[in-house]
């Protein structure tokens, strides 16, 4: 068995982003930024009002009536030169008229005919938004890496940008395995249970940036596990296994991966729930094991997929700890790293929840995150610190 952070530290190492693609901004929702972004035009490009109102020079703001010369609309400019006594009519988004240092909302301006009369002291530079206060041209606006919002596209657009280069999406075979295991919606026999993982699975990998290309059950076979690796690793960037990886007589996962001639990285991580979490390469495709038991194939799912899904994307991705109040006493953890499914209170504070079987996914459910306990940690008593994985972050 190796560590958390070793194992993560092996998925980097073994594993290369994709080639970057070019994609319109209506098909770069999720994707990572392949390089950083550089903005290729100033915003705003020109001096402009941000409020409906008159430009004015702020020295001529000395109570008398000014006369109203022109108009400056958004996409229309004036091109009047502001002089003394004048005033020129803009809206939100125009061009500020060359002479004036501020504007004057019309909630302030009483207009008759072709007169102004304002009800403001002067403040030059007030509602005027100046070129480039947004961004100059030449400016990083997004970081290579960045996982693109779609603030993050509208951000790209303002900078000039149709098409921006991002990592594709890893396509994803998703393998699980075992007579056991029967679809949702069928009723099991004797001795089956419903494959809960794979539906869950699925949609968890393509929130993180995954393409599920297809999904197989293989039953406790050799011939049938080897040859569901050999044809996904055809297809896949990445494929996923669910059970299968223990050393019982009819677990072939592990045995088919050798024989097809796979490289194995690592084939075991001294966590619970978890322990038995692989991971390999089968030629250019990379092969992340998961444990059977539901909830340990959430766990490291939630950990070692998701950073694998990340650096073949370009990113990483590594657990953000929190830190947070103990709400009850733990007893002194074992020679294993422990992710106790824990819940928040009111007050904030953090308490396991009242069963850690690894079979219960309705604890789960009802969980806020993960308690980490380090290899050997001593007991903690309520009310002192631990750290934990916050699922709301």
């Amino acid at each position: 068995m190796i560590a958390l952070q070793e194992a993560l530290a092996r998925i980097s190492a073994h594993t290369s982003a994709l080639e970057p693609v070019s994609v319109g901004l209506s098909q770069s929702l999720g994707r990572r930024l392949a390089e950083p972004l550089q903005a290729r035009l100033t915003q705003p490009p020109f001096d402009a009002s941000a409020m409906d109102g008159y430009a004015v020079r702020s020295s001529d703001l000395t109570g008398l009536p000014l006369r109203l010369v022109d108009e400056s609309r958004a996409g229309h400019a004036s091109s009047h030169v502001l002089e003394a006594g004048q005033t020129i009519r803009v809206s939100t988004g125009a061009v500020l008229p060359v002479g004036a240092d501020q504007v004057v909302i019309q909630e302030n301006a009483q207009r008759d005919a072709n007169t102004v009369q304002f009800d403001a002291t002067a403040h030059p530079g007030q509602h005027i938004r100046r070129a480039g206060l947004d961004f100059q041209s030449g400016q990083t606006v997004l970081e290579a890496g960045s996982r693109l919002e779609a603030r993050h596209i509208s951000l790209a657009a303002a900078a000039g940008y149709a098409r921006l280069p991002v990592f594709p999406a890893p396509r994803v075979v998703l393998v699980t395995t075992g007579d056991e295991l029967v679809a949702p919606g069928t009723q099991p026999a004797d001795g089956q249970i419903i494959d809960s993982l794979t539906p869950g699975l699925g949609l968890r990998l393509a929130q993180w940036g995954g393409e599920l290309v297809s999904t197989h059950h293989a039953r406790d076979n050799r011939d049938t596990v080897s040859r569901l690796l050999r044809d996904a690793a055809q297809s896949a960037d990445l494929i996923v296994t669910v059970g299968g990886a223990s050393v019982g007589d009819h677990d072939h996962l592990r045995p088919a991966f050798a024989r097809l001639g796979g490289d194995l990285v690592f084939e075991k991580i001294r966590v619970r729930p978890g322990k038995p979490t692989w991971f390999g390469r089968l030629g250019k495709t990379r092969v992340l094991g998961l444990p059977g038991n539901p909830v340990s194939a959430w766990v490291m799912a939630e950990i070692t997929l998701r950073h694998t899904l990340a650096v073949l994307q370009g990113g990483s991705d590594l657990p953000l700890y929190a830190t947070a109040e103990l709400g009850a006493d733990l007893e002194a953890n074992g020679n294993r790293a422990h992710f106790m499914r824990a819940r928040r209170d009111a007050a904030g504070r953090i308490h396991p929840v009242d069963t850690q079987d690894s079979s219960a996914l309705t604890r789960l459910i009802g969980a806020d995150g993960l308690i980490v306990r380090e290899v050997d940690a001593p007991a903690a008593s309520a009310g002192s610190s631990i750290e934990w994985l916050d699922f709301t972050r």
